[in-house]
């Protein structure tokens, strides 16, 4: 994936994102609600997540422990196993947070040895998700906490929303500064 192609996706996702946080429609924030205990999104997410993960292990190279990849790929197939059986809760937010570490990882490699002001607003906003991505796996339960406290403060959701759809704008706006920055 090129750097232009990054932004421009990322961009448009947080503006789609940021739109429907600012317009605050009930069936958005209903769904958001539902989110972490769905049954549904558990499946489609975490599935997907499980199975990119150990596509990846499948790729390990001799550098990266290629030599034990099978094992590794038991150990990851088991581990999913056992949580989807074992331990459903959340199990949505924790699918969600791997996928975004792995797209985190796609647009890091699209940035990587690009100009330093072409990449940063990209960069530093991909660092941003690695944190919440983090941060929601180890806790998911505070995703329902941020949806009710967004749902109670209209006005800071508003503000989040619109803050987010203007930086999604730029996002989509910056690869055309690209040219203008090459010698």
């Amino acid at each position: 994936m090129s750097l232009v192609a990054a932004c421009l996706l990322t961009g448009l996702a947080l503006l789609g994102f940021g739109s429907f946080l600012s317009l605050g429609s009930p069936g958005f924030f209903r769904a958001l609600e539902r989110f972490p205990r769905s049954r549904t999104a558990t499946l489609i997410l975490f599935g997907l997540a499980t199975v990119l993960v150990l596509y990846e292990v499948t790729q390990l190279g001799e550098a990266d422990f290629g030599r034990y990849r099978w094992w590794l790929f038991a150990f990851f197939a088991a581990l999913a196993g056992g949580a989807w059986f074992l331990v459903p809760d959340f199990l949505g937010i924790r699918g969600l947070a791997v996928l975004l570490l792995l797209i985190a990882a796609e647009l890091l490699r699209a940035a990587y040895l690009e100009p330093p002001t072409s990449r940063l607003f990209l960069v530093g906003f991909v660092y941003f998700v690695i944190l919440a991505a983090l941060y929601l796996a180890a806790v998911p339960y505070r995703f329902r906490d941020g949806v009710e406290g967004l749902r109670a403060r209209p006005v800071l959701r508003r503000v989040l929303g619109t803050f987010t759809a203007l930086y999604g704008v730029g996002l989509c706006v910056l690869p055309l500064s690209f040219g203008a920055t090459s010698p």
